[in-house]
């Protein structure tokens, strides 16, 4: 018999109860803070200032919120992430914090519409099986700037494979994918941005084992130059 199931099943992040007290402990700012999310605050602050929009994609529970308010850096801060628990630990959290809850949105970033001056995407698109309409979406919300943090190369190389570091007795794939420098910037210059590569501090260029795999984490910093034509109604 074919059940339709539920698509979450899937969803190795919501197999994790180690991630899910992590993604806790940081969203109650009991956590050290990542180097990534330190360095992706600095280059925020190097494209807008106060009062500027921010959407997080894959924001888990909202976490990087305290990187920008340890910095003073007031800005208009959403997030959005299709892993449920996660979602749910940040509107309980995050609102002692200073961040109502409705910022934190349940769902995938293909099927997001609205605008934001600057959208984060850090460790997020490395793991999915197509980067192209998720980071489409990504460009058409934003107004003046894309931040990314992902596995990048002179050239792309994918893989799905085993992730063994879920809850017992769950066995489920994940994608590891390395993507092309100049095929994300020719991309992200089809639809009017400017994108430069920015050494990862964490690692320094060297490859990092993530689950057992190679990771090559660089940052993207993009800016735009030509305005958006995208579907960007809210």
């Amino acid at each position: 018999m074919i059940r339709a199931g539920d698509p979450d099943h899937f969803n190795i992040w919501s197999h994790s109860q180690h991630m899910r007290a992590l993604y806790r402990a940081r969203a109650r700012d009991e956590a050290e803070e990542m180097t990534c999310a330190a360095q992706a605050a600095d280059l925020v602050a190097g494209m807008a200032g106060n009062g500027a929009s921010l959407l997080d994609v894959g924001c888990g529970s909202g976490w990087f919120f305290h990187s920008l308010r340890r910095r003073g850096l007031a800005l208009d801060y959403w997030g959005i992430d299709r892993t449920a628990p996660f979602i749910a630990i940040g509107r309980e959290e995050l609102p002692r914090y200073g961040l109502p809850p409705e910022r934190l949105l349940l769902g995938e970033i293909e099927s997001a519409t609205g605008a934001a001056d600057l959208v984060l995407c850090m460790n997020v698109l490395s793991n999915i099986d197509n980067w192209h309409r998720a980071l489409d979406r990504i460009a058409a919300i934003a107004r003046r700037g894309i931040i990314l943090r992902e596995s990048f190369g002179d050239d792309a190389a994918y893989a799905l494979v085993t992730d063994r570091f879920l809850d017992p007795g769950v066995e489920l794939k994940v994608h590891v994918n390395r993507y092309a420098r100049t095929e994300i910037a020719a991309f992200l210059a089809e639809r009017g941005f400017i994108s430069r590569f920015v050494t990862d501090i964490r690692t320094g260029g060297a490859a990092e084992p993530v689950i057992g795999y190679d990771h090559h984490w660089e940052f993207l910093v993009a800016r735009r130059e030509t305005p958006a034509t995208g579907n960007t109604a809210s």
